[in-house]
Formats: C-alpha cells, sequence, structure tokens
C-alpha cells in the first residue's frame, strides 16, 4: 500500500490526496470525506501524510548526493542545509557514488530514516533519459514520499525537478570563442553523466553549425583535479588547441596552470571557460570566465516547491529549466 494506491482507491490525484490531508480548502467536502475513508479503511499512515494527520512527523528533509567532495555539490548542500532550517526542518546527508546498485541501496536506507521529502542532487540520478528504467527507484521512492531533483530531470508522479539548459549554455560559450577567431577548441570533461554529456552536445552543435569538424582527440575526458589536467596537457605534445571549454571549473584551472607553465598567453593563444561559477574561478589568476548554471536558483526552487507539495498546495510544476548565464573574466575577450 502506497500513496498511488491511496489516490487509485479513492478516484483522485495524488496532490488532491496530498490537499485532504493538509488540511487545503480546495478540495470538496465530499472527496475530502472520500478520501479520509479510504486512509482510515487501509490504515496507512507514510511520512508525506503525517503532518497533516496529526502524527509523529519527524520535520527531517533527507538530502542525497554522489560525493559532497564535488564543489558543486557541497555548495548546494550547504545551500538547501540553510534554507531548510528556515523553515524549522533538519536534514540528513547520504553520500551514494555514481554506481547504479550503489544509489539505489542509499535511497532505500535514506527512505528508511522516515523523512518526509527527498532531495537529490546531481544529474548522475537523471540516468539516460526521463523515463529510462534506470530511474524506476526513484519512481518507487516517490510513491513514499515526494522526491525533488536538482539538476536533472526524471519523469515521474510526485517528482519535481529543477535544472539549467547546460546544452544552450556550452553552445552559447563555443559559438562565442568561435567567433573570437578560435578554430580547435578543446573539450574537457571528467564523467559521462547527463549534464556532462548536454554539455558535449552544445560543443558539437556549435562547432557544426560554424562549420567546423567535431574531432575525437578534442574531446578529453579526465579526473578533475588541477594538477591532473595541467599535466596531461604539459604531456600531449600532438594535442593542438587554441580554447577550452571545460564542464568544471577546476578543470579550466587546471588548464591556466598548463597554459603559465607553456609559456601561452591567456587568452589571446589559449581562451578558457568554466562551469559552475565557482570560488575558483575568482581564485585563480588570470579570473576565469565560467559558465553560471545557478546552483542557489534550482536548490531556493525546489525548496520553495518542497513546501508547496508538503502544504497541500496544488499545480506544483514538476518541471522547472532554467537559463545559464556566461560570466566573463579575463580568461576569454569577448
Amino acid at each position: 500500500m502506497n500513496i498511488y494506491d491511496i489516490a487509485k482507491l479513492s478516484g483522485v490525484s495524488i496532490a488532491t490526496v496530498s490537499r485532504v490531508v493538509n488540511g487545503s480548502d480546495k478540495v470538496s467536502p465530499k472527496t475530502k470525506q472520500k478520501v479520509l475513508d479510504v486512509i482510515r479503511e487501509e490504515q496507512y499512515t507514510p511520512n508525506v501524510f503525517a503532518r497533516g494527520l496529526g502524527l509523529d512527523s519527524m520535520n527531517t528533509v533527507g538530502i542525497i548526493c554522489p560525493d559532497v567532495a564535488d564543489a558543486y555539490m557541497a555548495k548546494c548542500v550547504a545551500i538547501l542545509e540553510g534554507k531548510l532550517h528556515e523553515y524549522n526542518y533538519d536534514c540528513i546527508l547520504f553520500c551514494s557514488g555514481r554506481g547504479e546498485e550503489e544509489k539505489k541501496k542509499y535511497t532505500e536506507l535514506i527512505l528508511s530514516k522516515r523523512i518526509d521529502a527527498l532531495i537529490m542532487v546531481g544529474s548522475a540520478y537523471a540516468g539516460h533519459g526521463e523515463d529510462s528504467r534506470e530511474t524506476d527507484y526513484i519512481r518507487k521512492a516517490a510513491q513514499q514520499v515526494p522526491v525533488f531533483i536538482i539538476n536533472g530531470y526524471v519523469k515521474g508522479e510526485n517528482i519535481y525537478c529543477s535544472y539549467c539548459d547546460d546544452r544552450q549554455a556550452a553552445y552559447d560559450a563555443v559559438s562565442a570563442l568561435i567567433r573570437r577567431g578560435k578554430e580547435k577548441i578543446l573539450f574537457l570533461s571528467d564523467s559521462h553523466s547527463v549534464s556532462a554529456n548536454l554539455k558535449m552536445k552544445g560543443y558539437e552543435d556549435a562547432l557544426r553549425d560554424a562549420g567546423y569538424p567535431v574531432r575525437g582527440e578534442l574531446k578529453v575526458y579526465t579526473r578533475n583535479h588541477i594538477h591532473t589536467v595541467r599535466d596531461l596537457l604539459l604531456g600531449s605534445r600532438n594535442l593542438e588547441f587554441d580554447a577550452v571549454l571545460a564542464t568544471d571549473d577546476g578543470m579550466a584551472v587546471g588548464v591556466i596552470k598548463y597554459a603559465i607553465s607553456s609559456g601561452r598567453s591567456i587568452p589571446e593563444e589559449i581562451s578558457v571557460v568554466g562551469f559552475n561559477n565557482s570560488n575558483l574561478a575568482i581564485c585563480c589568476e588570470p579570473e576565469l570566465t565560467s559558465i553560471d548554471n545557478k546552483s542557489e536558483t534550482l536548490c531556493y526552487d525546489a525548496i520553495d516547491n518542497l513546501m508547496k507539495v508538503l502544504q497541500g498546495e496544488a499545480d506544483v510544476p514538476q518541471k522547472n529549466e532554467i537559463k545559464c548565464s556566461i560570466v566573463t573574466r579575463c580568461t576569454t575577450d569577448f
């Protein structure tokens, strides 16, 4: 028995069930009584209903991410925790890693902690398609509590997603580099996540639209570590490039280190664009042009929608795509 069963037996939507148990006045008395009768008959009291039924809600939201050491995820977790505390909610944080079985295991584990809602941070949870089978465990989780995904989209009832248009952001950055005369643009990535793949697609689309070939040797995957990137490029004597788009600021800083070590001027000989607009972008010299993927906006949007769902509000958007922006600094001349 789960939230879907309650809605089905009542002949209403999940949103209507939520509104009923949270005391919303947007439900007719007849519908409200019908839903409450089903809940009593089935003796079903999941956490998502606890507050509205006056039960022992823990006022706790679960947050799960692949790796809290990642700068982007750490920033999101800090924002989410602070915002939830403003609403008098506590947090439980789990780090799942990126493996499929690990993600399923830790999702089940955090659900066992009597949370009121679950927030998943990172496109690693989006699988390889909005309704792919590898995200079935998220749809299963959403039968117990509302699920909110940051930086990814998974299709399903009781799942709410906030994410940026990474493809368009990469497309715009590469197009700007091309307009400044750059022809051999290196794409640096550390993963094959949905987000990284969308960035690569934007990179490829911009090259094709400008009439340039997509060259396999200019798509490089490496560990997201400043010195690793620097040493990789220093050792790649036959790799010719005049610009770089990196999927994370850390790798972009590695490119800056490489340019300094090899005596190549920035942005004249090499232009560099990073991603995430993190503190790394202003800690390096020269300061880094970076794509701002609006992590604060995504987190605030997720918390606002979470509160609306728990309060039984209707018509909470399940899909919210936000436009990125390019923050220009000294590593580009556009």
